[in-house]
């Protein structure tokens, strides 16, 4: 019953001692039988309250809401298949010219003195060292084998295998759109009957006055989420290329420039990996130096450096914390629960879950309270207490 004080419905505390406890049982046993399905349902509301404020917009233009679900839907469909289109032919392209670069580097010799140009900047280290007072150092007998070494091995035999790898999950990521549909179809249901949901939630649960209702917290939540995400991968990407592209400018990393667009592109599709995503997106750079030349790699290293203290201290903090409002502690927790739970596409959703599930919890904490547990206060059950004190023996006295 609702308490007069602040209109709330107040849960007995027997039903705090029992009830609850067996409801989050049962919950977790049902979730975990029905894991799969529960995992495609949850992916597909979260892609319905993404969609679901431009599905609003195209209907007030007094268009039949079933149209409006599929213009949406075929604007998303078409932005999603030319962005991944677009990025894997990047990819390809670029990975295709890097591994004919990174052939070249090891296999042709110049015509007048025999050597490769991974032999000439073995040489050239070796000098910088020695003018360095660093000549202690000796690299150039042994980067010599190491050239030779993958010369005889045939380094174009395992730049192939790169390229067939990038093809093969090109093709793999196309494959995935058709293996989606299953989660379109049902997100497309959940649109067509959202007005229905919020009628219904909105008679048994009305909105406070200047305050929206529940869908619509989940899908601001959601929005606001992606949104900031989605501005970090930029900063992120683009600091990243700009950085590449300077070094490459300057000659600390030879043909740097070349593929600043490819490395700031993965690095700001990485950064959508929570956690994961800054290192992921600084290992084909530091690769990329380390076999074009050694010094290069150290450059590469002190600018990812830099750009994820910035993005730890400055670009987070402030973008995310206002996108998500929720405690670090509970994001970790959320990360590592959805890892646990369904891997790594579990972990890509713990997030706007989380940001879907702190609407619901400051919707439902405005309407529910729990009862008070008061000390000293009347027991929940009267119990009659039987007076031994007349029943008692006499004690006898001893001397």
């Amino acid at each position: 019953m609702p308490t007069p004080a602040t209109g709330k419905i107040e849960i007995p505390r027997w039903i705090q001692l029992v009830g609850l406890p067996l409801l989050l049982i049962l919950a977790w046993v049902v979730a975990g039988a029905v894991r799969h399905v529960l995992f495609l349902f949850l992916v597909a509301l979260l892609i319905a309250l993404l969609l679901s404020p431009l599905v609003r917009a195209v209907a007030a233009l007094r268009v039949p809401r079933g149209f409006a679900v599929a213009i949406v839907y075929l604007i998303f469909a078409l932005v999603v298949i030319a962005a991944i289109g677009a990025v894997g032919t990047v990819v390809v392209n670029e990975t295709q010219t890097a591994a004919k670069r990174v052939d070249s580097y090891f296999t042709e010799a110049n015509g007048r003195t025999g050597q490769v140009a991974a032999d000439r900047d073995v040489d050239r280290l070796q000098e910088w060292l020695n003018t360095h007072h660093l000549g202690g150092i000796h690299v150039e007998k042994r980067g010599h084998r190491f050239v030779r070494d993958i010369r005889k091995h045939n380094i174009g035999h395992y730049t192939h295998k790169v390229v067939t790898f990038a093809e093969g999950a090109a093709i793999s990521i196309g494959k995935l759109i058709f293996d989606g549909i299953i989660i379109l179809v049902v997100s497309i249901y959940m649109l067509l009957d959202f007005p229905r949901l919020a009628r219904a939630l909105n008679g048994r649960f009305p909105p406070r006055p200047g305050s929206p209702p529940l869908l619509v917290r989940m899908e601001g939540s959601l929005v606001s989420y992606v949104r900031g995400q989605l501005l970090v991968s930029l900063i992120i990407g683009t600091s990243a290329g700009i950085g590449l592209w300077l070094l490459g400018v300057l000659g600390w990393l030879p043909h740097g420039q070349k593929y600043a667009l490819l490395f700031g592109a993965w690095s700001a599709v990485t950064e959508l990996i929570p956690y994961l995503g800054p290192w992921l997106g600084a290992i084909p750079p530091l690769l990329y130096a380390l076999v074009v030349h050694p010094l290069s790699a150290v450059w590469v290293a002190i600018l990812f450096l830099a750009i994820h203290q910035v993005e730890g201290h400055i670009v987070v903090p402030n973008v995310m914390g206002s996108a998500l409002r929720l405690h670090p502690l509970l994001v970790i927790f959320g990360l590592l629960a959805g890892g646990e739970i369904y891997g790594l596409p579990g972990v890509f959703v713990a997030l706007p879950l989380l940001a879907a599930a702190r609407a619901m919890w400051e919707f439902f904490s405005e309407r529910f309270a729990l009862e008070p547990w008061r000390e000293g206060g009347a027991p929940p059950v009267e119990v009659d207490l039987e007076d031994t004190q007349e029943t008692r023996p006499p004690v006898v006295a001893q001397r």
